[in-house]
């Protein structure tokens, strides 16, 4: 990027969301960004799947800029789908499920993994705490570099505490593929992370993503959400499948919908002179998603990534990321471009 361009950049946050292998979406948006070059990243708050992307991002962005944060995106989401090689042994049923329109609950192995991880207490099942992310982390994320350079964007990763019920948010310098794991470890899937004799599960419960740490940090006050979590279904679930999922949808959107009621409930009160402006400072708060796209997918293919899924969902997201920035970018840093009140209240 030549000095010209570089002044011309304008400062924001990133919100990341989780979502299994949703999560390429958050990818694309990234890429997106990343390629247009208008947008310097100052901070990410990020869980789960959004985590991941977040560190991605950082250890690239510490290695050679942007370009170099693309490349490790990219990289980190193919060593993603190369852990779905179990799914094609099933390919003759995976042809017949899919010719047939039936939803990924019918796959065998999703069903198998399924039944087993409600039904075998996690230590029994997994007693040597095997986990491929993290060996996968440790492969694409250089951790050293990402919590020491000056070049890489300052990262808020969020994991629920399983003992005291609070949030716990993990920040550079003091990041590593544990903390990544801790963000994302969903139960009954995986087991509780230990860190520092503390057990974490996903972060999604308490924040998906965390707005708060952005908000006290000084520093641009431009926050973009990119949301990966379906918040609206037209159709009502029909199948026990499709209720748990809906239920998972909602709770791990709950986190999220009380801190925009918060935000925009501040909001109004700076705008209305009934808090001074010199001490709370107001946010201006940006939205990219594509709930229609989740809702077509379905939760359950969050535990598929097929490379041709993440493709699909990378180049949705770059799409929803074009289309923002077209209609948006001159009103950074003057005013929120999603409606706080029509969306999340």
């Amino acid at each position: 990027m030549t000095a010209p361009e570089a002044r011309n950049q304008k400062n924001v946050n990133f919100a990341l969301q989780g979502g299994g292998a949703h999560g390429a979406f958050v990818w694309g948006v990234l890429d997106q960004v990343l390629e247009d070059g208008r947008l310097a990243i100052e901070a990410i708050s990020a869980t789960s799947a959004g985590a991941m992307n977040a560190v991605a991002l950082a250890s690239g962005m510490a290695i050679g800029g942007a370009e170099a944060a693309r490349q490790n995106l990219h990289a980190f989401w193919y060593e993603v789908s190369r852990m779905d090689q179990l799914y094609d042994l099933f390919s003759p049923v995976n042809q017949v499920i899919q010719a047939l329109k039936l939803p990924p609950e019918y796959h065998p192995v999703h069903a198998f993994i399924h039944t087993l991880t409600h039904t075998v207490p996690p230590n029994l099942l997994n007693p040597f705490h095997f986990n491929p992310l993290r060996s996968l982390l440790q492969r694409v994320i250089d951790f050293d570099r990402l919590n020491s350079s000056p070049d890489a964007p300052q990262l808020f990763l969020n994991a629920t505490n399983v003992r005291t019920g609070k949030i716990k948010v993990f920040q550079t310098p003091l990041l590593s593929a544990e903390t990544v794991l801790a963000s994302a470890c969903l139960p009954p899937y995986f087991q509780a992370v230990e860190i520092d004799g503390e057990h974490y599960w996903d972060g999604g419960y308490l924040g998906n993503p965390a707005i708060f740490p952005l908000i006290y940090r000084k520093g641009s006050h431009d926050v973009i959400i990119v949301q990966v979590t379906a918040i609206r279904r037209d159709e009502l679930p029909a199948s026990a499948a499709d209720v748990l999922h809906r239920i998972n949808e909602i709770s791990f959107n709950s986190s999220l919908m009380r801190e925009m009621r918060a935000i925009a409930f501040a909001t109004r009160l700076i705008d209305n002179g009934e808090l001074d402006p010199n001490t709370h400072s107001r946010m201006f708060m940006h939205w990219i998603g594509n709930d229609q796209l989740m809702s077509q997918l379905g939760t359950a293919t969050q535990f598929h990534p097929e490379w041709s899924l993440l493709c699909r969902l990378r180049d949705e997201g770059r799409e929803a990321a074009r289309s923002w920035l077209t209609q948006n970018f001159d009103r950074i840093g003057r005013s929120s471009t999603v409606d706080l009140t029509d969306m999340f209240l």
